[in-house]
């Protein structure tokens, strides 16, 4: 279906919305459970209440301070002054830490692993308010979206989909479980899923969203400078550092889908009012200085240790005495866990300020065929080595990093025009694609494209597997491929 920017639809009044039922780690988890399905679509019920979210959270970001000009006239020297602003803010940053200033964000190892999980909710669905354009692929003017949407995937490459790479951080560090985390680091994320539903009825909101979500941030720079300082591998952050630049990234291609799209018949002024509130809405929800703030290394150990505690309160013997006291009896309650805490520190369980092989709790955690071994992942045993060396902005380890070569290619089948063509594309993306992972899906992906022999009957079947909870799959992965060298190839 052709598509045409919906600039006079008037969306119902924030300020007359009924207070939602239901919160945003909720329906975070039911958008991206309803886009699992090959179609990718949404039921009536689930549709009116993202909705609704998406419309409440606008409410908020209109009321929000921004400095997005009240002109477009304006904008491009706006954009790139806050680009000149940002540039100059990190030079005196740089300047500050060589002089000796300690960390500005993370205090320690185990805040920065605190930061990559409770920002999880947003970054694995990096790209997603992008989704809902796929159906417009025939109008030019959403090319520049949809193509950020592609590069966002890695165009179908396993290296370079940025969710996968989010994913492979997190795992390296015992950072996968931030499923539980505060209904505040979902707002984001469900934002974003809200737009991709939604992108039909919202374009000049999701084009103003997109426009400031891919300026860069000087928090963004700040974040990578000291992740790296703190051997934890920052390439997500460098590399959106990278692709998102003003010159010929996406944050070009941002302002540029904005100028396409502006309506030369019709009320401009009423699309760019729009535009400005899709832009505050990058604000609403925990913003990343607001979740590095948050964090208390005692306060989260002992968050950590309650969780514990609901599993491991009837799992030891009546012979493990802390205290004097049944350990079961000090696990019984999580009101009980400061005092443990302090209990196990006076008794020597716990020795703090000295190293780690002076306490015999620790041990019992990490030795070879110790008794608790495995009870603690990466980020939870961090945690607790940073609380028992009381760590906090010491001198930053050795960097360990390299910046690494970013951009999103894809193998071309020498773009052919012609429809008959499409076949020999197919035919040549499914003996290429690789058989690792679930094969079937993958085989039933191609299997559904027999025959097809143009590209809107190549899309009808690729677009369900390109929704933000499909692309990251293996099925995913080669229909993106595909659906990249059709549409990027063959516009």
């Amino acid at each position: 279906m052709m598509y045409s920017v919906p600039h006079n639809i008037q969306p119902t009044t924030p300020a007359l919305l009924a207070p939602l039922q239901v919160d945003s780690r909720q329906l975070y988890f039911a958008m991206l459970d309803e886009g699992s399905g090959i179609v990718g679509q949404i039921d009536e019920l689930s549709g009116s209440t993202s909705r609704s979210f998406l419309q409440e959270q606008l409410s908020i970001a209109a009321a929000t301070h921004s400095d997005f000009p009240a002109t477009m006239l304006s904008l491009p020297a706006v954009l790139c002054s806050a680009q000149d602003q940002v540039a100059q803010e990190y030079r005196h940053y740089l300047d500050e830490r060589s002089a000796g200033s300690p960390r500005r964000y993370f205090g320690c190892r185990s805040h920065a692993m605190y930061f990559l999980r409770a920002v999880a909710p947003t970054k694995l669905v990096d790209g997603a308010w992008l989704y809902g354009l796929l159906q417009s692929w025939q109008d030019p003017r959403l090319t520049p979206l949809i193509r950020t949407y592609l590069e966002e995937l890695g165009c179908g490459n396993l290296q370079q989909n940025h969710v996968l790479i989010y994913k492979r951080l997190l795992a390296r560090y015992g950072c996968e479980k931030w499923q539980d985390g505060p209904t505040a680091h979902f707002t984001q994320g469900a934002v974003q899923l809200a737009l991709a539903h939604h992108a039909d009825e919202f374009l000049p909101e999701l084009i103003g969203f997109n426009l400031g979500y891919e300026q860069l941030p000087l928090h963004l720079l700040i974040t990578a400078y000291e992740l790296n300082e703190l051997n934890i591998d920052p390439y997500y952050f460098t590399l959106h550092v990278s692709i998102d630049n003003a010159s010929t990234g996406h944050a070009r291609l941002a302002l540029q889908s904005l100028q396409d799209c502006t309506p030369r018949l019709g009320d401009a002024k009423e699309f760019y009012r729009r535009v400005g509130n899709g832009y505050r809405l990058n604000q609403v929800g925990m913003g990343t200085q607001q979740v590095i703030a948050s964090f208390d290394l005692e306060q989260e150990l002992l968050r950590v240790i309650s969780d514990k505690a609901q599993t491991g309160a009837k799992l030891h013997s009546d012979y493990c005495l802390v205290g004097g006291r049944l350990l079961s009896e000090w696990l019984s309650s999580s009101a009980e866990m400061a005092d443990l805490l302090k209990t196990l520190q006076s008794t020597g369980w716990i020795r703090r300020g000295e190293s780690l092989e002076q306490s015999r709790f620790w041990h019992l955690l990490t030795d070879e065929q110790a008794p608790m071994f495995g009870v603690f992942d990466g980020y939870e045993l961090q945690l607790l080595k940073d609380w028992i060396l009381n760590d906090a902005n010491k001198t930053p380890t050795i960097n360990r990093f390299r910046i690494r070569a970013t951009g999103s290619t894809i193998e071309s089948s020498a773009a052919p025009q012609s429809d008959a063509s499409i076949k020999q594309i197919i035919a040549h993306h499914a003996n290429k694609a690789p058989r690792t992972g679930n094969c079937a899906e993958v085989d039933i992906l191609f299997s559904q494209l027999t025959g097809v022999d143009t590209k809107a009957g190549a899309f009808a079947v690729l677009t369900g597997l390109l929704s933000p909870a499909n692309h990251p799959t293996p099925a995913g992965l080669a229909a993106t491929r595909l659906y990249a060298d059709l549409f990027l190839n063959l516009s």
